[in-house]
């Protein structure tokens, strides 16, 4: 079977493990925490990092440090992992889902925009959303499958309502939006996610990056249970959210070849785009004119094709030996949030249905992608949903 998404591990993970075992840091003190962090602030152009025991930790303790509240909305694409919008929860507050642009297949700003117009009025309290009489106090930007938010409108209309802004970047890093990494955009904070899948791994873990000194402090605080000094007096309800030392040995070697995965991924991506560039039927993942996406993962867009017909495609691969996946359900068409307020999802909903998520392991080879050409081609011309 050809994997969708493996880790790489052919740096020095297995050297920097066995460095973590001989010194007998193992747990959540270790020089291989610090280092990690530095890496991966400067890998996102941000001076500060506070690495979590996973991304939606890190989501969850950074909603927490932005001051939202137990009773609050947070503004949410629906076309997201549920991840996102369970920090939300996790936080005591509810998403309030919104569809994303066709372009970039993540947050409209024009959406939020007509939303936060419509549906909200300012008082002393802050700003409250009509219908449901709750504060919004923050929104969750979602750099989905690791291409950029049109953040500066994003920014711009957080700042004209008093929100805080949270990036949930789990597969960003090596983006950029206009040129800018994503700890240069403007948000609050930026999470990753180095779970299993994602182009960097630390075999789980999230992160933290941002530029207030005091609020990444306060990041800190939250996710290392809130303990003042060396005895046991704590001053808040924190978290026990840290990384572990062996956690961050891998990551710090993942993070060595950072740029090697980011090119391999968008090598990869780019070979489906031209293979199958002679469809006018097949579409390829967004690639807006603002970003340079991190290709977390790659595949196609076929409209024309039922559901039944991507799933009967994706049972005819697996059978041959390839592992692809359909895309996340959105979080509106969940039971958790089935209750939750909306924008219409025109987009969203003619969007997740249609999508083919296809082996991109940055060790593909290019033997490996070529079978998996000839098998997409062959099955979509089968279903009619590619050109003869």
């Amino acid at each position: 079977m050809i994997p969708l998404a493996v880790p790489n591990l052919a740096g020095r993970e297995g050297e920097y493990l066995q460095q973590c075992i001989t010194s007998t840091f193992v747990s959540t003190v270790g020089e291989f925490v610090g280092r990690f962090e530095s890496m991966v602030a400067e890998a996102s152009g941000a001076p500060y990092c506070v690495a979590t025991s996973a991304g939606t930790t890190a989501l969850h303790a950074g909603l927490v440090a932005l001051g939202v509240k137990p009773g609050d909305l947070v503004i949410c694409p629906s076309l997201t992992f549920i991840a996102s919008a369970n920090a939300i929860s996790h936080a005591g507050a509810l998403p309030w889902l919104m569809d994303v642009s066709s372009e970039s297949w993540t947050l409209d700003p024009a959406i939020v925009a007509d939303c936060l117009e419509r549906e909200t009025r300012r008082t002393d309290d802050g700003l409250i959303h009509v219908p449901t009489g709750k504060r919004v106090s923050a929104i969750v930007a979602v750099f989905t499958l690791g291409c950029p938010v049109d953040m500066d409108p994003i920014v711009d209309l957080a700042r004209g309502y008093g929100l805080k802004v949270l990036v949930d970047g789990a597969a960003a890093l090596g983006a950029r939006y206009k040129g800018r990494l994503p700890g240069e955009i403007g948000a609050d904070l930026v999470m990753y996610s180095f779970n299993g899948n994602k182009t960097v791994t630390a075999g789980g873990g999230g992160a933290l990056v941002g530029h207030d000194e005091a609020l990444m402090k306060r990041v800190r605080h939250l996710t290392t249970t809130a303990r003042v000094g060396a005895d046991y007096d704590h001053d808040m309800v924190g978290f026990n959210y840290r990384m572990t030392n062996l956690q961050a040995a891998v990551g710090c070697a993942q993070m060595e070849n950072l740029d090697m995965f980011v090119a391999a991924k968008r090598r990869i991506a780019a070979r489906y785009d031209e293979a199958l560039a002679d469809s006018n039927s097949v579409h390829r993942f967004p690639d807006p004119d603002w970003a340079e996406s991190a290709c977390w993962f790659s595949g196609v867009y076929v409209p024309s094709l039922s559901p039944d017909q991507h799933a009967e495609i994706r049972a005819r691969l697996r059978a041959a030996g390839i592992d692809a996946r359909p895309f996340w359900k959105p979080m509106h068409l969940q039971k958790p949030y089935a209750e939750a307020p909306c924008s219409g999802m025109d987009v969203t909903d003619a969007i997740w249905p249609h999508v083919l998520t296809l082996p991109c392991s940055t060790g593909l080879t290019e033997n490996e992608q070529d079978h998996v050409i000839a098998h997409i081609r062959g099955e979509l011309a089968r279903a009619g949903g590619a050109d003869e």
